[in-house]
């Protein structure tokens, strides 16, 4: 059955070895390029030597800068513009796109080992609503990222 089959494997079983991760200091515009260019939702934050230190996700990209509300009316194909609005909303996006993963980046990361139980770790990302876990090793350097899809595929 699924269950057994699943209670089974471990993390290193069906994780993911090749991990983008970014720096703290990648600009968000630069983050938002990697998630949309690799098809992915989000990416380990490490330091220079690869310990994990945070995570970026697509949520936090949503905007958490208030400054940045979009202008009321913005009908491009319409021009229908305020433009005083949209030169101040594009100055803030300017600088939101300009600032650095570690000023929206979540510090506090689920994670897990290679040898975790793949049951346990579907059961983190249902608790606390999350789609991928960084997998570290005893140093806290990632080697490896578990998502959900990873483990639906292996169900199947």
């Amino acid at each position: 059955s699924i269950g057994a089959k699943m209670a089974e494997l471990l993390v290193k079983d069906i994780m993911s070895k090749d991990v983008i991760t970014v720096k703290k200091d990648t600009s968000i515009e630069e983050l938002s390029n990697i998630l949309l260019k690799n098809k992915i939702s989000g990416v380990p934050v490490v330091d220079d030597e690869g310990v994990l230190i945070g995570i970026a996700t697509e949520a936090d990209l949503i905007v958490k800068d208030s400054d940045l509300h979009f202008p009321k009316y913005f009908k491009l194909l319409d021009s229908i513009i305020y433009p005083e609005s949209l030169s101040k909303f594009k100055n803030n996006l300017k600088k939101y796109l300009g600032s650095k993963v570690e000023d929206i980046m979540t510090t506090k990361v689920k994670t897990a080992t290679a040898d975790t139980k793949i049951n346990e770790i579907a059961n983190i990302m249902i608790r606390n609503k999350i789609n991928r876990i960084p997998i570290i090793d005893e140093n806290k350097k990632v080697i490896g990222i578990i998502t959900r899809a990873d483990i639906v595929r292996s169900m199947v």
